[in-house]
């Protein structure tokens, strides 16, 4: 009897457990059901809205052909004029002849503009027989890390003494001289240099060695060249250049106001003023007394000008970006006419580190001498003979 009850239990147990499967089962089938529909709600309200997008966007296609359309018939109807205009301009052209006189004042003036430039390239190529212009760069050597990002060296342009001179920093007033560039590569930082300093802190970059002699403008407000004789430590001159209203001469170098360059033809300043405050001048100086010999305005931009050298009387003028890329030459002015940018080849530098401070060319070893955010460099060059033009 016990047993039949044990049964009977279990039995009900069963059967409830069952049953509570059961209506769990009938939920979650209604929960799943519910979703389905709630689905293809969503698929129906989707696909109308995609069926009035379809729509709309027929509807613009339609309007921008009939848009396209009437812009072409506007544009034929342009051209039908400027083709009666251009009838009405030959007719008026051949009842009107031009008078003679004219065309013998604008030969006149060709003929005078064409003596004027002939005369004035007669009298530079008078300074010197140089021909060279740059061709390619066919190497590049890092030599060492010295220094801050910005500063200048170069060895002695007019002489083969082999010293080299290092400018750290735009607003210093120690030269440091090295015996050679061996010393210089080998040398713990500055450890192995001559100091020498100055009578006042450069400012900028823009420095040269030239002839035993330091050229640097001093800083402040005026523009003070100053030559200083490197060899018995002592100001040898000193002038005031006659540059009025003077801006930084490269627009990623603001530190620079002049940079002087020493080439074949002797010493070189370049600069820029407010006046044509877009474009990079040019000035001849003598390196004796420090006076401008004669001054060229030249069509390379200010903007985006890092620095420039000089190689025969021919300015290079340096690009980059605010965001250091490739150096390239993109802007070329030859104070004696015989090379313009057409001529002169689009020249790039290896990539490096990220901007010129400075470059300065060396004749004697047709090198560069170049300072890289830290980094002395030499870029080897290839040289060819300007070509008349």
């Amino acid at each position: 009897m016990r047993g039949l009850v044990v049964l009977i239990t279990l039995a009900c147990l069963a059967s409830a457990q069952h049953q509570a499967l059961m209506d769990y089962l009938e939920r979650r089938l209604l929960a799943i059901e519910d979703r389905i529909s709630s689905w293809h709600e969503q698929t129906n309200r989707y696909a109308t809205e995609l069926r009035e997008f379809k729509q709309q966007m027929v509807s613009q296609l339609e309007n921008l052909d009939k848009g396209k359309e009437t812009l072409r018939t506007d544009l034929d109807g342009v051209g039908t004029r400027v083709d009666r205009i251009e009838r009405e301009m030959d007719y008026l052209e051949t009842q009107n002849g031009a008078p003679p006189c004219v065309d013998v004042d604008d030969k006149l003036v060709e003929q005078q503009l064409t003596v004027m430039k002939e005369r004035n390239k007669a009298k530079y190529a008078k300074l010197s027989d140089c021909r060279d212009m740059i061709s390619s760069i066919k190497a590049m050597k890092i030599l060492k890390r010295v220094g801050g990002p910005k500063g200048m060296w170069t060895k002695d342009v007019g002489s083969s003494s082999g010293k080299v001179y290092v400018f750290n920093g735009t607003d210093e007033n120690t030269i440091h001289e090295f015996a050679s560039v061996r010393d210089f590569t080998n040398s713990q930082g500055t450890s192995q240099a001559k100091p020498l300093s100055l009578p006042s802190a450069w400012q900028g970059t823009g420095h040269a060695i030239y002839n035993s002699h330091a050229y640097y403008v001093k800083e402040g407000e005026e523009l003070r060249l100053i030559k200083y004789d490197l060899r018995n430590g002592s100001v040898a001159d000193s002038a005031v250049l006659p540059i009025q209203d003077h801006v930084p001469v490269y627009g990623l170098t603001p530190e620079t106001v002049i940079d002087l360059a020493a080439d074949e033809e002797g010493l070189w300043a370049i600069y820029a003023t407010r006046q044509n405050e877009r474009h990079i001048s040019v000035a001849k100086l003598d390196s004796n007394t420090l006076d401008i010999e004669q001054m060229w305005d030249t069509p390379c931009l200010r903007e985006n000008a890092e620095a420039a050298f000089v190689i025969c009387g021919t300015v290079y003028v340096v690009y980059n970006s605010k965001l250091p890329s490739r150096s390239r030459v993109q802007c070329v002015f030859d104070v004696s006419d015989m090379v313009t940018n057409e001529d002169a080849p689009l020249v790039y530098f290896p990539k490096r580190y990220g901007l010129h401070s400075s470059l300065k060319y060396n004749p004697l070893e047709q090198l560069i001498y170049a300072w890289d955010d830290g980094y002395q460099i030499l870029y080897k060059l290839v040289l060819k003979k300007k070509l008349e033009v």
